[in-house]
């Protein structure tokens, strides 16, 4: 049977007559700027204080985005960053991108702690998972791999595999790996029992996201729809699409709010929509975030902040106030530390 995920209580009287979508994060805030070239993603840390911008000129950047400050830049990949995920501790991440290894990397130095050796092309997504004892990364070898973090091992211990095509995103939900691929797939793989469920959505997938509860898994198709799926059965529950929502030709992501009110997608046309999970056809915000394509969304953990990327090099803060203030445009700053 079929489950939506768990609404909260006040999500009648309060989320759908209007009170709460009406300052759904889409007031510019500020922007960040110091890429050169496309921005590929951008990711919060668990906490939501710092993020990660993933660049086409091969750096990371780590951001206070609450301050517009730019912490930090990793350089080593020898080609585009495309994805990074930072450890729930927060002291270091992982990058993947045109490189074949995996790069982790010590947040507070910007030092190499180690790579990771498997992939046999461009890696598309990488995800901490199992209280950041597993690494997965998924690859344009059409394969997801899964790496033992508490080894010193720079192999994966597992390799999945049945994919057609390029894996575009990866995560874990509960006790199961959810990748998607440009083969039309969405396919579950339960680590305990070792099966594989394949859900066929006959157009390609480039981003995945999971509900708060675990019970739903979306996924952003290159039809110019989402569709948000049953975890377990794989059952399509609702599709989201809408006049100007575009998503035929690139790699980009979509999210949901956390209390799992809204379904949040990005258009290639530079727009971002809001849409009522439960009542799909209903878009209840949408607004112009970038002139180009946007490349990536982050929401952060209280809901207070989105963030987006675009092909114009820059990092977009959107709250639900705007501010107006622009950071990190001609050279890094290192935050004080206290003593």
């Amino acid at each position: 049977m079929a489950h939506y995920p768990k609404l909260p209580e006040e999500y009648e009287d309060d989320e759908l007559s209007g009170g709460r979508h009406a300052s759904l994060p889409s007031k510019e805030q500020r922007v960040l700027r110091g890429h050169e070239g496309a921005v590929l993603a951008v990711r919060f840390n668990p906490q939501g204080s710092y993020c990660l911008s993933c660049g086409k000129d091969r750096t990371i950047r780590l951001w206070n985005p609450h301050s517009g400050v730019l912490v930090k830049t990793y350089a080593g990949h020898g080609y585009e960053v495309r994805d990074a995920a930072v450890c729930r501790d927060n002291s270091k991440f992982a990058s993947v991108g045109g490189d074949k290894p995996v790069f982790l990397w010590d947040v507070a130095s910007g030092n190499f702690i180690r790579k990771l050796r498997g992939h046999d092309g461009t890696i598309n997504a990488v995800r901490w998972a199992a209280e950041d004892q597993v690494l997965l990364t998924a690859g344009y070898d059409q394969c997801v791999k899964v790496w033992d973090m508490k080894s010193r091992s720079i192999d994966p211990i597992q390799v999945i595999k049945g994919f057609q095509d390029s894996v575009t995103a990866v995560l874990a939900c509960g006790h199961s790996i959810v990748a998607a691929s440009v083969d039309g797939t969405v396919r579950r793989f339960d680590v305990r029992t070792g099966t594989a469920l394949t859900d066929r959505l006959h157009h390609p997938v480039t981003g995945l996201a999971v509900t708060a509860d675990g019970l739903c898994v979306l996924a952003a198709c290159l039809d110019s729809c989402l569709r948000l799926l049953d975890a377990g059965s794989g059952q399509q529950l609702a599709t989201y699409s809408a006049p100007g929502y575009l998503h035929e030709s690139v790699k980009m992501d979509c999210c949901l709010t956390p209390s799992d009110a809204y379904v949040v997608g990005s258009s290639e046309t530079g727009e971002v929509f809001y849409w009522d999970l439960v009542d799909s056809d209903r878009v209840v915000a949408s607004f112009k975030a970038h002139g180009g394509v946007v490349t990536s969304m982050a929401m952060h953990p209280d809901g207070q902040l989105l963030l987006t990327s675009s092909v114009d090099g820059s990092v977009k803060v959107w709250g639900k106030t705007g501010v107006g203030a622009e950071g990190g445009e001609a050279e890094e700053e290192e935050e004080e530390e206290e003593d």
